[in-house]
């Protein structure tokens, strides 16, 4: 607990059971107990139409590892999960209101037509956070989060605070931009750090076999020039692997299997995805905008793959009857 409030081991179960009761189990698994409509305490929103070019919210996920997976042409293709945790909207910020530091957020240069959504993942026992973290959640009628991020939309693309965001927020075959944190190393040498061959093993060699050796700054310039690659400190540095393509999609755990194994962070860290940036990559169909709402849509599969991947449940190999 954050605060010592002297409370008796029966009045901890006690409020434990009244937060389950109010907000139910997280929405991993969809359809177990999961609390899909919060207590909201404003007035809906009202939705907007989705255009070319528009910039819409994204979620958080965990990277659960790599796995492999094989195309309908025999290539195999190493793939990474994302499962999406707990997704609920925290706060919208119209653009008017939206005026973060330079050094906070990096907005683009035409940021006032831009607002700002606050995502939140993984539900937590509100006694493990302060008072004041627990009010920024007041509004929104969900349970404080683990894990913040604040996504730069169109007002069009604006969602109700409270409101859930599942894996099928992102389509299969679509391409998003996953920003995640590199894994710390430390203070490293040269030869791990930037992959340098090192001196040789004998002849002579004292003491040197890592070292970097002469990096050239003696004669006219005698100084150190900028990005010069020296030892230091390795990892630990946001990272965005852009266009990368979702080849699989779980509707029932939230999970997305998506093409490479380049995404920045180790296992069970937080990553971000949102649409990709790159101009021959971006939709050009309409997604679910501004979200998936199951109420709304058709109830999908439980596994949607890409055209060019190949289900496990299919068979591999099949005979002609007539041959």
């Amino acid at each position: 607990m954050k605060y010592d409030e002297q409370l008796t081991p029966e009045n901890k179960l006690f409020i434990k059971d009244v937060v389950h009761d109010k907000y139910g189990l997280p929405t991993v698994i969809e359809g177990i107990n999961t609390y899909q409509h919060s207590p909201l305490k404003v007035e809906p929103m009202e939705r907007g139409t989705w255009f070319p070019g528009c910039r819409r919210s994204g979620v958080i996920a965990r990277k659960l590892g790599i796995y492999p997976m094989w195309l309908k042409d025999g290539t195999k293709a190493l793939t990474t999960l994302l499962q999406v945790v707990d997704n609920h909207v925290i706060r919208y910020i119209p653009p008017e209101e939206f005026n973060p530091p330079r050094s906070s957020v990096k907005c683009p240069a035409n940021k006032q037509n831009f607002g700002c959504l606050l995502v939140g993942a993984e539900s937590a026992d509100p006694q493990e956070f302060t008072k004041e973290y627990c009010g920024l959640f007041k509004d929104s009628g969900v349970m404080p989060k683990k894990k913040l991020c604040r996504f730069l939309i169109n007002p069009e693309a604006a969602i109700q605070p409270g409101t859930p965001l599942y894996v099928s927020h992102f389509k299969v075959g679509d391409y998003v931009d996953v920003r995640g944190v590199t894994i710390y190393r430390g203070f490293q040498g040269v030869v791990t750090r930037w992959g340098f061959k090192g001196g040789p093993a004998s002849h002579g060699v004292t003491k040197t076999h890592r070292r970097p050796g002469n990096i050239g700054s003696g004669g006219e310039k005698a100084r150190v020039w900028k990005g010069q690659k020296m030892p230091g400190h390795m990892g630990n540095r946001h990272r965005i692997l852009k266009g990368v393509k979702i080849l699989r999609i779980n509707t029932k755990y939230n999970v997305m299997w998506v093409l490479g194994q380049a995404i920045a962070g180790g296992t069970n860290s937080f990553v971000y995805v949102y649409d990709t940036k790159l101009p021959l990559r971006r939709l050009t169909e309409a997604p679910y905008f501004p979200t998936f709402y199951p109420e709304d849509e058709e109830a999908l599969p439980e596994e949607i793959y890409s055209d060019d991947l190949h289900p496990f449940t299919a068979p591999s190999i099949t005979y002609d009857e007539k041959a």
